[in-house]
C-alpha cells in the first residue's frame, strides 16, 4: 500500500511544491523593487484570484472522485462523462470570468483596505491575469480527471512547465524588459495559456483512445447531472469558506498596516508551502480513495487511511523541524528587507503549529473527495469556519496579530477533528 501511496503522492508533492515555490519567487521579485508595497500588492493580487478560483475547486475535486469511482468500477464511458462534463465547466466558467471581468475587479478592489499605491497595483495585476481564467479552470478540469485515472505524472509534467515558464517569462519581463507588477502578470498569463494547449496534447496523446466509449445520450444525464451539482455545489460552500478566510486573512492584515501586510504575506509562504506538500498525500488519498469505493473495496480503503496517516504526521513533524532550524534561510530567500525579517520572526511560532495542527484536515479532505462525501466535508467547513470568524473578532481587537493568527490555528485544527469525528459516517457504503 506505501508503494500506490507514494506512486500517487510523489509526483504530486513535485507539482505542488512548484506552487508556493512560485509565489516565494513572486515574492522575491517583489521585494527587490525597492518597497514593501510591491510586496503587499503581490499578496492581494494573489489573494483576489485565490477567492475566485479556489470556488472553481470543485472542478478539479469532483472530476478526480468522480473519475476515480468509475475507473475503479471499470465503467469507461462514464470517465468520458466526466471529463467532457468537467472540461465544458471549466472552459465555459472561465470565459464568464473574463466577460465579468469589471464587476469583479470592483468588488475585490474595494475589499483592500491599504494605500492608493498599492490598490493601483493590484488593479494593474488583475486587469492582466484575468485573461487567464478559461486556461486555469480549463487546467483544473485536466488534473482532476488525470488524477482520477491514477495518472500524477502528467499533472506533475504540466504543473513544472506552467511554473517553469511563470518564473522565467516573469524575470525576463521585470529585470529584463524593465517592468514591475505588469510584468510579473504578464509572466503569469502567459504560462497558464501555453499550459493549457500542453494539457490537451497530453490527453490527445495517451486517452485519445477513449474517444469511443463517448456516449452521447449520458453525457448529460439527469441522474447524473443531479449528483453532479449536488456534490459540486457542497464543495463550493467547503472551498468558498476556504477562500473565505485565507483572503479575509490577507484583508485584515493589510488593515494592521503595511508592514504587517509584508510580514503576514512573508508567513503565509510557510503555510502555502506545508499544504501544498501535504495535498501531495491528499490527491494520492483521492485517487486511491475513488478507486477503492468504486471497487467497494473495505479492507483496502481502511488499510490505506492507516497508511497515509501515518505518513502526513512524518511530514509534518519533519516541517516542523525545518521552520524551527532554518527560518532565516527562508525568509531571505523572499526578502532584502532586514528590517521586515526581523519583525516577520516575532510571529514565527505560529508557522511552527500550522503542521501538527493541519495535517489532518488535508488529508481527510482528500479521502472525502474521493468517496464523494460532501456533505460531511462541507459541515466540518462550516463549522470550522464561524468559529475562525468568532475568535477573530473576539481576540484581535486585544491581541492584533497574535489574535488573528491564533484563529486561523484554531480554525486548522477544528477541520481536521470534526472530519475525524464524522470519517465512519462519510465512508459508509454498501458491499
Amino acid at each position: 500500500m506505501d508503494r500506490r501511496i507514494f506512486r500517487l503522492a510523489l509526483p504530486n508533492i513535485i507539482t505542488n511544491i512548484t506552487v508556493p515555490l512560485l509565489g516565494m519567487i513572486d515574492i522575491a521579485i517583489a521585494g527587490r523593487l525597492g518597497s514593501a508595497v510591491f510586496i503587499g500588492a503581490i499578496a492581494l493580487g494573489a489573494s483576489i484570484f485565490n477567492m475566485i478560483y479556489w470556488n472553481f475547486g470543485f472542478l478539479r475535486m469532483s472530476s478526480s472522485g468522480f473519475a476515480s469511482q468509475a475507473y475503479g468500477a471499470r465503467d469507461l464511458p462514464e470517465v468520458m462523462n466526466v471529463f467532457i462534463r468537467a472540461l465544458a465547466i471549466g472552459l465555459g466558467g472561465g470565459g464568464l470570468i473574463v466577460l465579468l471581468q469589471y464587476p469583479i475587479g470592483e468588488l475585490a478592489f474595494s475589499l483592500v483596505r491599504s494605500g492608493p499605491e498599492s490598490i493601483r497595483h493590484v488593479q494593474t495585476y488583475f486587469r492582466i491575469v484575468v485573461w487567464g481564467a478559461p486556461a486555469v479552470l480549463g487546467m483544473y478540469a485536466f488534473q482532476g480527471w488525470f488524477i482520477g485515472m491514477q495518472n500524477a505524472r502528467i499533472p506533475m509534467v504540466i504543473a513544472i512547465l506552467n511554473n517553469v515558464l511563470n518564473i522565467v517569462l516573469s524575470t525576463l519581463f521585470v529585470f529584463g524588459f524593465g517592468m514591475q507588477i505588469d510584468g510579473l502578470a504578464l509572466g503569469t498569463v502567459l504560462s497558464q495559456l501555453i499550459s493549457l494547449g500542453v494539457s490537451a496534447g497530453f490527453w490527445w496523446k495517451y486517452y485519445r483512445r477513449l474517444i469511443k466509449y463517448i456516449r452521447k445520450e449520458t453525457i448529460w444525464d439527469k441522474l447524473s447531472m443531479r449528483k453532479l451539482f449536488r456534490v459540486n455545489s457542497d464543495i463550493f460552500v467547503r472551498t468558498f469558506l476556504i477562500t473565505l478566510v485565507t483572503s479575509f486573512f490577507t484583508f485584515a492584515s493589510s488593515g494592521m498596516g503595511e508592514t504587517i501586510l509584508a510580514v503576514n504575506a512573508l508567513l503565509m509562504q510557510f503555510f502555502m508551502l506545508f499544504s501544498y506538500f501535504m495535498d501531495g498525500f491528499a490527491y494520492a488519498g483521492e485517487a486511491l480513495t475513488g478507486r477503492f469505493y468504486g471497487a467497494k473495496n473495505r479492507e483496502y480503503l481502511q488499510w490505506m487511511i492507516r497508511r497515509i496517516f501515518f505518513w502526513g504526521l512524518m511530514v509534518s513533524l519533519a516541517a516542523m523541524a525545518i521552520y524551527a532550524i532554518f527560518p532565516d534561510l527562508i525568509l531571505r530567500i523572499m526578502t532584502n528587507d532586514i528590517s521586515i525579517i526581523e519583525q516577520t520572526k516575532e510571529y514565527m511560532f505560529w508557522t511552527l503549529l500550522i503542521p501538527l495542527t493541519g495535517f489532518a484536515a488535508f488529508l481527510w479532505d482528500g479521502i472525502f473527495i474521493g468517496a464523494t462525501a460532501s456533505k460531511e466535508m462541507r459541515n466540518a467547513m462550516i463549522f470550522s469556519s464561524l468559529l475562525f470568524f468568532a475568535s477573530y473578532f473576539a481576540l484581535t481587537p486585544v491581541w492584533g496579530n497574535n489574535g488573528l493568527w491564533f484563529s486561523f490555528i484554531l480554525y486548522l485544527l477544528v477541520r481536521g477533528v470534526v472530519q475525524t469525528f464524522w470519517a465512519k459516517k462519510a465512508l459508509t457504503f454498501e458491499t
